[in-house]
């Protein structure tokens, strides 16, 4: 059966999609610990990170970096913090969340609470922030 995370990369969940490529997909965290907090997986549906084999790691990593250089550019922050969890959904993802502090971080933080049209202006800005 095909993860939430698969389901939003074939269209069938709606999300708010910063970018894809081939290989990987990037979109906002509905529950953000900060404006801007977002996920990058690959499509290729593998339950855990180190279960990608090498090239599919890397190139994650490197979009990943990509990503987050859009990301600190569009949201001002001191960092770009990146967490990978993994017990939440079987799809290896990789968490990409703008940082004041270290706490900023913490999964057990109250999540914000974003209207529609908050989370589409975060994306944009972001969106705007990517090079090609």
């Amino acid at each position: 059966m095909a993860s939430i995370f698969t389901k939003i990369v074939n269209g069938e969940i709606p999300s708010y999609k910063i970018a894809e490529n081939d290989n990987y997909f990037a979109f906002l965290d509905i529950n953000p610990l900060a404006k801007g907090h977002l996920l990058v997986i690959p499509k290729q549906e593998t339950d855990y990170l180190f279960d990608l084999d090498d090239e599919a790691l890397s190139g994650l990593i490197l979009y990943s970096k990509q990503i987050a250089i859009a990301l600190k550019e569009a949201i001002p922050c001191k960092r770009i913090g990146m967490a990978v969890l993994g017990l939440e959904v079987p799809h290896a993802h990789i968490h990409l969340v703008p940082l004041q502090k270290e706490g900023d971080i913490n999964f057990s933080n109250p999540k914000l609470k974003l209207s529609k049209e908050e989370f589409e202006q975060i994306a944009k800005n972001i969106r705007a922030k990517l090079h090609s």
